[in-house]
């Protein structure tokens, strides 16, 4: 058994709590204040405290670092009703060991208890934290309250405290860039973070962006370039459609990953890699790795921790809350007041399937905006993205032949997502031709 210590200034949850897990056998104190519980934490010297973060005196997360220091190895458990997700981020970067949310799960709190005993009896306190850069908690986080985006919290706080390489998995438009944004600041908010997506880009030229390049490595080479790996410093270069990238690179980026260190395109000198690198795909790497087509070594340099990111439709009860986090987003850059929706248009956007996620949802309701008649929005002002294009299939199609190409290779573009080899394969022609084709007929990717 273990001894605990409770610190909540909800007096009816604290004496629950204390005669559930007095029941099990554990020793139970509690302290309705951090003042108090300060002064206890030595008299008792618990192996768990459950701690809430709105007490009456100091927040709990202002006091995690005090209880950690005074008791070394206690082991300290978040419980709050709050909602945002950045304290759970904070909480575990901080050195708390889990984060749990009002109401809470009775069997999942005798579970942490259970967890806890069988680590004192292990002999293990809670993990040494690695040296990072300096770090400042900013409020980024992945809106919603399904148990799948609050344990994505409770992971990157963890991993905030190291520099281990991640990969983030999901389909396209889930926000697999938000998560390497969020781990960022969780880690170390004043360095850069540098985003390149490696399906914008020919392989000679993706080179010379992680690496930097000498004067004179290549004709046009009039200067000493800088690498986007040496411009991060010590904060984060997230490689997006990592699954893109050429074999020839892979097994460059692999030596880089192998020895911590890299040399500019034409150099000889080699520089220290500080940054973590965080890498994201939408494809599947284990079944490219079977086919050859990803080094399996990389695989397994770059997947030392995954993180998977849900589609929208396996979440659908935090359609309510990032649909309105989202107008208020959209109006706010158009300069407007947020509109409402209606009670149909909230039962019309969580029956849709959303293929294109979370970005889909975002431009269903900017559309929407723009569209709609007065501050309200009703269901037949939203037109998924996905059924709006089944409806622009049966148009007829008029204009020159150019016209006509400029239009389909621009709706191929938006479909997958304005992935290069992905749009071009689908076009039937090389990279190369579409790129040209994308400067002659001048076109851009819209700006959410």
């Amino acid at each position: 058994m273990i001894k605990i210590l409770i610190i909540d200034d909800d007096l009816a949850l604290a004496r629950s709590l204390e005669i559930q897990l007095k029941a099990e056998g554990h020793g139970v104190a509690v302290a309705h204040n951090i003042s108090d519980g300060m002064t206890r934490l030595p008299e008792i010297t618990p192996d768990l405290v459950l701690l809430d973060l709105n007490l009456p005196d100091v927040h709990g997360l202002k006091a995690l670092p005090a209880i950690l220091d005074s008791r070394p190895g206690v082991i300290v458990v978040i419980m709050t009703g709050n909602t945002e997700n950045t304290e759970a981020v904070t909480a575990l970067r901080d050195g708390a060991y889990d984060y749990l949310r009002k109401p809470l799960d009775l069997d999942e709190l005798l579970d942490m208890a259970a967890k806890v005993e069988a680590l004192k009896k292990k002999g293990n306190g809670t993990a040494e934290q690695d040296e990072v850069c300096p770090e400042k908690t900013k409020p980024l986080e992945m809106v919603g309250s399904d148990r799948k985006i609050i344990d994505i919290h409770k992971q990157i706080g963890r991993l905030a405290r190291s520099r281990v390489t991640v990969l983030v998995k999901g389909e396209s438009g889930t926000g697999k860039e938000l998560v390497a944004r969020i781990l960022h600041e969780a880690t170390a908010p004043e360095q850069p973070f540098v985003a390149i997506n490696c399906s914008a880009f020919v392989p000679t030229l993706l080179e010379s962006e992680l690496f930097g390049y000498e004067k004179g490595a290549f004709t046009g080479a009039e200067q000493n370039k800088v690498g986007k790996l040496e411009f991060a410093g010590c904060g984060t270069v997230f490689l997006d459609e990592i699954g893109d990238m050429s074999l020839d690179l892979q097994s460059k980026l692999l030596r880089v990953l192998q020895e911590d260190e890299f040399v500019p395109v034409g150099g000889l000198k080699s520089r220290p890699l500080l940054a973590r690198i965080v890498t994201a795909t939408h494809r599947n790497l284990v079944e490219m790795v079977d086919k050859g087509t990803f080094r399996r070594d990389l695989f397994y340099r770059l997947n030392v921790v995954s993180i998977g990111v849900p589609p929208l439709r396996e979440r659908r009860g935090d359609i309510d809350a990032l649909a309105e986090h989202l107008l208020i987003k959209i109006a706010g850059k158009m300069g407007r007041p947020a509109p409402t929706l209606s009670t149909a248009a909230r039962q019309k956007l969580r029956a849709w399937n959303w293929p294109g996620n979370v970005r889909e949802l975002e431009n269903t309701l900017t559309r929407a905006i723009v569209l709609a008649h007065g501050n309200d929005i009703d269901a037949e002002d939203l037109v998924p993205e996905q059924a709006d294009k089944k409806q622009q299939s049966l148009r007829p199609v008029g204009g020159t032949l150019a016209a006509v190409e400029k239009m389909h290779i621009s709706q191929v573009l938006v479909r997958h997502d304005w992935n290069i080899t992905h749009s071009a394969h689908a076009l039937d022609i090389s990279p190369t031709t579409l790129r040209k084709k994308i400067t002659d007929y001048q076109l851009r990717r819209a700006q959410a």
